[in-house]
């Protein structure tokens, strides 16, 4: 070494090897990310998957909350169709489309078909702006909220990208078979008799088909909604599953079933 440098050492406390002999003086960096404590960690704290800092983890496989959903969530594993009746908040359309998400991912499906009927309920929007991709978006929005609570919102816009994951209207669903896909028919307590019909006659080879509705919040007049008549039929049916949830499977905020009970 240089006579500088070895001043330069001395003064800072070092020998020649290169080591210093006053700890004190040195700061040491954290080599584990895990001894800062409570600072950020992508693996979290205790080296798990899901870290309690971030602002929303996303669980691959979801669990039943009430007995009606925990039978909902065993007729679409062991169905092909299956019909999921019952009052606002008990899960209807979440455990639908998780259950989408999960055949997606797990590959026993090669996309996911979401569709629900556009019913003005009360409200026009021809005075909304855009065209007709842009005024159907408030009815699909639902289906849009309970895609990004399973998935990131990067991956389900790379999804819809690739044609993974379709949402449509009603209207655009016939004429069409859909093989190879989990199909979600949203809302249909507002779809009329042949509406469902044809959307029922959709289903292909490897498919799987949900239909989520509320026969007592149809906003169609009085008597056109075939919800409550095609489930009817279908309890003749083994194979398909026809699952009735009840006001103890509202998974929402108590007051919710308590306002559905007097209402």
């Amino acid at each position: 070494m240089t006579k500088r440098a070895l001043k330069r050492m001395a003064r800072e406390g070092a020998t020649e090897s290169g080591h210093y002999g006053d700890d004190a003086k040195v700061r040491r960096l954290p080599v584990d990310i895990r001894e800062r404590g409570n600072s950020w960690s992508p693996l979290g704290h205790d080296g798990a998957s899901r870290n309690p800092d971030r602002d929303q983890s996303y669980l691959k496989t979801i669990k039943p909350k009430s007995p009606g959903q925990a039978e909902l969530m065993e007729a679409i594993d062991k169905k092909n169709l299956v019909m999921a009746l019952g009052p606002a908040g008990t899960g209807k359309t979440y455990i639908a489309i998780a259950k989408a998400v999960e055949a997606l991912e797990a590959g026993s499906v090669a996309r996911i078909v979401l569709s629900r009927p556009a019913v003005e309920a009360g409200e026009s929007i021809g005075y909304l702006p855009g065209d007709m991709e842009d005024k159907l978006a408030p009815y699909l929005r639902p289906l849009y909220d309970a895609l990004t609570d399973r998935l990131s919102s990067r991956r389900m816009r790379a999804l819809m990208a690739d044609g993974s994951i379709e949402i449509a209207p009603v209207g655009f669903m016939r004429g069409r078979t859909l093989n190879n896909a989990f199909v979600v028919i949203d809302e249909a307590q507002n779809c009329t008799y042949m509406q469902l019909k044809m959307l029922l006659t959709r289903l292909g080879w490897n498919s799987t088909m949900v239909v989520t509705g509320d026969p007592n919040q149809s906003d169609l007049l009085p008597g056109i909604s075939g919800l409550a008549d095609v489930a009817a039929k279908f309890d003749a049916l083994e194979n398909i599953g026809v699952v009735r949830l009840a006001d103890r499977d509202i998974v929402r905020h108590p007051l919710v079933a308590e306002m559905l009970g007097v209402l």
